[in-house]
């Protein structure tokens, strides 16, 4: 009935609000993940540029895109209690245009997809999947964080990551490639967890069973920072193996980092899990780029 009321008071599209949608701040983790694969390929860019900024683009605009304007969509009841703001439980993406808008976006980046080859299709063809079935019933996979996460961090680091090594480099990446990208996506989970805090009120609420909702905060904020860390720790442990210790102690100095902000959010994790995002997570994606390096200049040279 909230959701009613609110749209009743501000009807009409605004068209503003379709970019507000696709929620520009959120492309960065894939954009950063498909640009730690093209380095990580070890391929050259010479001639391909096109690639670089088409892969870009899809990993940004528009898979995260979608997966923004599907998620407000079969979110509109829970926004209506948590975001009322947002441009569907607002009136400003009145009636079923927000469905609209996310087949159609849906449509476009496979499109795009298919242009820039058959690896690029096949994974981009996942992503949508996942993320449909993130958001939307049946599957509706986020009314449980256990499932839900991994399904964000899977298209937010892992996916962009080997489409684009395997994509350059035109064949199905080298076994370390894989790796690190799976890592890097099971440590994303827990930046999920922490993200599902803003949603808390809403989440109970609404049966959202997110693992702050099913753990508690304090439990769910320890649980999201061993989910973080181990990963990290296993990708430390690869490098020394491959004796790219330089690279091994860059990645180690920023998981040292982590944990002292993590020390300092698990004091209060309701209000400091949004800073633990803006500060923890950029440390983690520094990381990814720092690991990229090492298989192009160590491991894969």
């Amino acid at each position: 009935m909230q959701a009613t009321a609110v749209q009743s008071a501000s009807p009409g599209l605004k068209p503003l609000a379709l970019l507000e949608l696709l929620k520009p701040i959120t492309w960065f983790p894939p954009m950063w993940a498909f640009g730690c694969g093209l380095v990580s390929s070890g391929a050259s860019f010479e001639g391909r540029w096109w690639f670089v900024v088409g892969g870009i683009a899809l990993a940004g605009p528009l898979l995260c895109g979608t997966s923004q304007v599907v998620n407000d969509w079969f979110d509109r009841h829970v926004d209506a209690v948590n975001q009322p703001e947002r441009p569907i439980p607002s009136g400003r993406v009145p009636g079923r245009i927000g469905l609209w808008f996310a087949i159609l976006w849906s449509a476009v980046s496979i499109a795009v997809a298919a242009a820039l080859g058959v690896w690029v299709l096949a994974a981009s063809s996942l992503g949508l999947l996942l993320a449909w079935a993130y958001s939307a019933p049946p599957a509706r996979l986020k009314l449980n964080g256990w499932w839900g996460n991994g399904a964000v961090g899977l298209c937010y680091e892992g996916l962009p990551w080997f489409t684009a090594a395997a994509a350059l480099s035109g064949t199905l990446p080298g076994w370390e490639i894989i790796t690190l990208a799976l890592l890097y996506s099971l440590g994303a989970h827990g930046i999920m967890t922490l993200n599902d805090f803003k949603a808390l009120k809403g989440d109970r609420l609404l049966g959202v069973r997110s693992l702050p909702v099913q753990l508690g905060p304090e439990r769910a904020a320890k649980v999201a920072c061993w989910v973080m860390a181990l990963p990290q720790l296993a990708v430390i442990g690869l490098l020394v193996y491959w004796q790219a210790l330089p690279f091994a102690a860059a990645v180690g100095t920023g998981v040292l980092l982590q944990l002292l902000a993590m020390r300092k959010m698990l004091r209060d994790p309701e209000g400091l899990a949004p800073w633990y995002n803006g500060t923890g997570v950029m440390l983690y994606v520094l990381g990814m780029l720092v690991s990229a390096f090492a298989l192009r200049l160590e491991v894969l040279a």
